[in-house]
């Protein structure tokens, strides 16, 4: 009898992405188009980019297997 996997996220990297993705959201002005710190919005564009990054790569490792 052969089960199939299921398609499971990382949980951990979810949750950063969303918190991070909260943060940028809330330090962008819409009606200046700018952060209000942009040396803060750099690090966490950077890691918001790479726990996307990884949460894509671990979810696709994942559906392979």
């Amino acid at each position: 009898m052969l089960m199939e996997k299921k398609k499971e996220i990382n949980f951990v990297f979810a949750i950063v992405a969303v918190i991070i993705g909260a943060a940028l959201w809330k330090q962008f002005d819409f009606d200046t188009f700018k952060f209000q710190k942009p040396a803060l919005a750099i690090i966490y564009s950077v890691v918001f980019i790479a726990s996307v990054y990884l949460l894509i790569k671990d979810y696709n490792k994942r559906s392979e297997n």
